[in-house]
């Protein structure tokens, strides 16, 4: 027979009525984002091909150019925080040594950052940020570099805050603690939302907020304190917050 699941620590409550504002994160919350970076790699190594040649022989791939980009965190730590940057300058670095014109690197990577911008909401993700945006202040969270005026839905925000903008990222307390200060309530009157158990979850209610976890692919939860509430879908967490 199969082991037995271990015992799940017991979920916290979720006091709705202390909930003052919404913070959610983007990427994986509210659309898949390999799909997009994919899409995206593919349009760069494409364009690559017909502009800097010798860069698009020498990274061959999108796996190719994804690696490169992946090495620049390493050697630019200083930008770990700032996606665009990392991008821009890991197409810089590939330019470069392929010995092609490196200033191909600012068209180049406003091509790739137009094409991140489409991005496929989850069905029900405009339905959910409706009902959101008509109870309550909400605001974007991200470390990502989505921009939710150019994906369409920057009508559901007060405002969108990223790592780029604020120099750190989640799970820093302070990018949520900023998210609180801008809507002029606090953190435990802050309801965040997010996929990520580490960065949204475990980050947010280390800063003093309540957490729902977005968990559709239904992973086992990382950590000994629960979360206030874990949802399977945004239709689940409008109807957890009706």
């Amino acid at each position: 027979m199969p082991a037995p699941l271990p015992d799940l620590p017991p979920a916290q409550s979720l006091d709705k009525g202390r909930i003052r504002a919404i913070t959610i994160d983007l990427d994986d919350t509210l659309w898949p984002i390999w799909p997009t970076i994919e899409r995206a790699e593919a349009l760069l190594l494409q364009w690559l091909t017909d502009h800097a040649p010798a860069t698009a022989a020498l990274f061959q791939s999108t796996e190719a150019l994804r690696a490169i980009r992946n090495q620049m965190v390493t050697l630019r730590p200083d930008l770990n925080h700032d996606l665009s940057a990392l991008r821009r300058e890991s197409i810089r670095l590939a330019l470069t040594q392929a010995g092609d014109e490196p200033a191909l690197a600012e068209p180049a990577f406003e091509l790739f950052f137009a094409e991140r911008q489409r991005v496929q909401l989850f069905d029900d993700a405009h339905d959910t940020l409706a009902f959101l945006a008509s109870r309550y202040p909400v605001v974007a969270v991200s470390n990502g570099n989505a921009d939710v005026h150019k994906v369409g839905i920057g009508h559901y925000f007060q405002h969108s805050l990223s790592a780029a903008v604020l120099g750190v990222a989640k799970p820093d307390a302070r990018i949520f603690h900023a998210a609180a200060g801008m809507l002029q309530v606090s953190p435990h009157e802050v309801l965040h939302v997010g996929d990520d158990a580490a960065l949204d979850a475990r980050g947010a209610m280390d800063a003093g907020m309540q957490a729902v976890w977005f968990n559709p692919a239904e992973h086992a939860w990382p950590y000994d304190t629960p979360p206030h509430a874990t949802v399977g879908s945004l239709t689940a967490l409008r109807e957890l917050l009706d």
